[in-house]
Protein backbone atom coordinates (compact mmCIF):
# COMPACT_ATOMS: atom_id res chain seq x y z
CA UNK A 1 0.00 0.00 0.00
CA UNK A 2 2.96 2.29 0.45
CA UNK A 3 4.57 1.70 -2.32
CA UNK A 4 1.44 2.74 -4.39
CA UNK A 5 1.12 5.74 -2.23
CA UNK A 6 4.56 6.71 -3.09
CA UNK A 7 4.51 6.00 -7.07
CA UNK A 8 1.68 7.99 -6.88
CA UNK A 9 3.15 10.97 -4.96
CA UNK A 10 6.33 10.36 -7.25
CA UNK A 11 4.25 10.45 -10.45
CA UNK A 12 1.96 13.31 -9.13
CA UNK A 13 4.96 15.35 -8.31
CA UNK A 14 6.75 15.09 -11.73
CA UNK A 15 3.93 15.91 -14.05
CA UNK A 16 3.00 19.11 -11.57
CA UNK A 17 6.89 20.35 -11.36
CA UNK A 18 8.43 18.77 -14.41
CA UNK A 19 5.68 18.69 -17.19
CA UNK A 20 3.80 22.02 -15.89
CA UNK A 21 0.39 19.85 -15.46
CA UNK A 22 -0.89 21.30 -12.22
CA UNK A 23 -3.22 18.78 -12.29
CA UNK A 24 -2.35 15.39 -13.71
CA UNK A 25 -5.81 13.25 -15.01
CA UNK A 26 -4.44 9.70 -14.97
CA UNK A 27 -7.58 7.84 -16.21
CA UNK A 28 -9.23 11.07 -16.84
CA UNK A 29 -10.29 11.20 -13.35
CA UNK A 30 -8.26 14.11 -11.25
CA UNK A 31 -8.85 15.96 -7.50
CA UNK A 32 -8.03 19.57 -6.97
CA UNK A 33 -8.82 21.83 -3.27
CA UNK A 34 -11.02 24.64 -3.49
CA UNK A 35 -8.00 27.57 -2.60
CA UNK A 36 -11.04 30.86 -2.23
CA UNK A 37 -14.26 31.36 -1.44
CA UNK A 38 -15.04 32.52 -5.13
CA UNK A 39 -17.40 29.76 -5.26
CA UNK A 40 -19.09 30.42 -2.41
CA UNK A 41 -21.67 29.02 -1.20
CA UNK A 42 -21.40 26.45 -3.57
CA UNK A 43 -17.98 25.55 -2.76
CA UNK A 44 -15.90 26.32 0.88
CA UNK A 45 -12.21 26.72 0.98
CA UNK A 46 -10.68 23.28 1.28
CA UNK A 47 -13.07 21.42 0.04
CA UNK A 48 -11.93 18.36 -1.98
CA UNK A 49 -13.31 18.48 -5.64
CA UNK A 50 -12.60 15.40 -7.90
CA UNK A 51 -13.27 16.12 -11.83
CA UNK A 52 -14.06 13.81 -14.78
CA UNK A 53 -13.24 14.91 -18.08
CA UNK A 54 -15.67 15.77 -20.64
CA UNK A 55 -16.57 15.64 -23.96
CA UNK A 56 -18.57 19.04 -23.91
CA UNK A 57 -19.42 21.31 -21.33
CA UNK A 58 -23.09 22.65 -20.28
CA UNK A 59 -23.98 26.15 -18.78
CA UNK A 60 -23.87 25.57 -14.77
CA UNK A 61 -21.68 23.18 -14.99
CA UNK A 62 -18.51 23.86 -12.60
CA UNK A 63 -14.65 22.92 -14.26
CA UNK A 64 -11.50 23.15 -13.21
CA UNK A 65 -9.45 24.96 -15.43
CA UNK A 66 -5.26 25.81 -15.82
CA UNK A 67 -4.61 29.14 -15.75
CA UNK A 68 -0.67 29.47 -16.10
CA UNK A 69 0.42 26.65 -13.33
CA UNK A 70 -2.51 27.00 -10.80
CA UNK A 71 -6.40 25.57 -10.99
CA UNK A 72 -9.81 27.52 -11.61
CA UNK A 73 -13.24 26.25 -10.12
CA UNK A 74 -15.68 28.66 -11.95
CA UNK A 75 -18.90 27.51 -13.16
CA UNK A 76 -19.75 27.76 -16.68
CA UNK A 77 -21.89 30.92 -17.62
CA UNK A 78 -21.76 30.43 -21.68
CA UNK A 79 -20.06 27.83 -24.08
CA UNK A 80 -18.59 28.80 -27.43
CA UNK A 81 -17.31 26.66 -30.34
CA UNK A 82 -13.53 26.06 -28.55
CA UNK A 83 -14.15 28.50 -25.39
CA UNK A 84 -15.96 28.57 -22.50
CA UNK A 85 -16.68 31.50 -20.46
CA UNK A 86 -16.87 30.95 -16.27
CA UNK A 87 -17.22 33.00 -13.45
CA UNK A 88 -17.08 32.25 -9.88
CA UNK A 89 -20.48 32.17 -8.06
CA UNK A 90 -19.16 35.19 -5.42
CA UNK A 91 -17.62 36.95 -8.01
CA UNK A 92 -19.26 40.28 -9.91
CA UNK A 93 -16.92 39.93 -13.02
CA UNK A 94 -16.87 37.03 -15.48
CA UNK A 95 -13.02 35.46 -15.97
CA UNK A 96 -11.37 35.72 -19.65
CA UNK A 97 -12.57 33.03 -21.99
CA UNK A 98 -11.04 30.21 -21.53
CA UNK A 99 -9.71 27.50 -24.48
CA UNK A 100 -11.12 24.69 -24.15
CA UNK A 101 -7.61 22.92 -24.25
CA UNK A 102 -7.10 24.21 -20.73
CA UNK A 103 -10.19 22.41 -19.15
CA UNK A 104 -9.30 19.78 -17.07
CA UNK A 105 -12.99 18.58 -16.45
CA UNK A 106 -16.70 18.87 -15.13
CA UNK A 107 -16.88 18.65 -11.31
CA UNK A 108 -18.47 15.38 -10.26
CA UNK A 109 -17.52 14.93 -6.63
CA UNK A 110 -17.50 17.76 -3.64
CA UNK A 111 -16.17 16.30 -0.20
CA UNK A 112 -16.54 19.01 2.40
CA UNK A 113 -13.55 19.97 4.49
CA UNK A 114 -11.15 17.03 3.26
CA UNK A 115 -8.93 19.39 1.43
CA UNK A 116 -7.08 20.13 4.44
CA UNK A 117 -5.86 16.75 5.28
CA UNK A 118 -5.35 16.69 1.30
CA UNK A 119 -2.92 19.85 1.46
CA UNK A 120 -0.89 18.48 5.06
CA UNK A 121 -0.15 15.25 3.69
CA UNK A 122 1.60 16.87 0.71
CA UNK A 123 4.29 18.90 3.37
CA UNK A 124 7.10 17.17 4.16
CA UNK A 125 6.06 16.55 7.61
CA UNK A 126 2.78 14.86 6.05
CA UNK A 127 4.78 12.32 4.36
CA UNK A 128 7.11 11.80 7.44
CA UNK A 129 3.43 11.32 9.75
CA UNK A 130 2.64 9.16 7.36
CA UNK A 131 5.20 6.68 6.65
CA UNK A 132 5.52 6.90 10.65
CA UNK A 133 2.05 6.08 10.83
CA UNK A 134 2.53 3.04 7.95
CA UNK A 135 5.30 1.84 10.06
CA UNK A 136 3.57 1.77 13.75
CA UNK A 137 0.44 0.16 12.38
CA UNK A 138 2.98 -2.85 11.13
CA UNK A 139 4.55 -2.90 14.44
CA UNK A 140 1.25 -3.22 16.06
CA UNK A 141 0.12 -5.86 13.69
CA UNK A 142 2.96 -7.79 14.15
CA UNK A 143 3.25 -7.59 17.75
CA UNK A 144 -0.46 -8.91 17.81
CA UNK A 145 0.85 -11.78 15.82
CA UNK A 146 3.25 -12.60 18.03
CA UNK A 147 1.42 -12.57 21.03
CA UNK A 148 -0.67 -15.10 18.81
CA UNK A 149 1.84 -17.20 18.42
CA UNK A 150 3.51 -16.95 21.76
CA UNK A 151 -0.29 -18.41 23.63
CA UNK A 152 -0.35 -21.01 20.92
CA UNK A 153 2.94 -21.69 21.89
CA UNK A 154 2.21 -21.76 25.74
CA UNK A 155 -1.18 -23.74 24.83
CA UNK A 156 1.19 -26.89 23.57
CA UNK A 157 3.57 -26.58 25.94
CA UNK A 158 0.97 -26.81 28.66
CA UNK A 159 -0.76 -29.35 26.68
CA UNK A 160 2.39 -31.80 26.43
CA UNK A 161 2.98 -30.92 29.92
CA UNK A 162 -0.48 -32.70 30.77
CA UNK A 163 0.16 -35.44 28.51
CA UNK A 164 3.19 -36.47 30.46
CA UNK A 165 2.01 -35.98 33.26
CA UNK A 166 -0.88 -38.47 32.57
CA UNK A 167 2.23 -40.86 31.19
CA UNK A 168 3.72 -40.84 34.57
CA UNK A 169 0.28 -41.89 36.22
Amino acid sequence: MFAILAGLGFYLFNAEKLAGNAMPMPFGVGAAIVLSGSMEPALSVNDLVIVKEQDSYQVDDIVVYQERNHMVIHRVISVGDDVLQTQGDANNVADEPVNLTCVKGKMIVQVPGVGIVVQLIKTPVGIFALFAMALYLMELSFRKEQKDDDDELERIRTEIRRLREEEKE
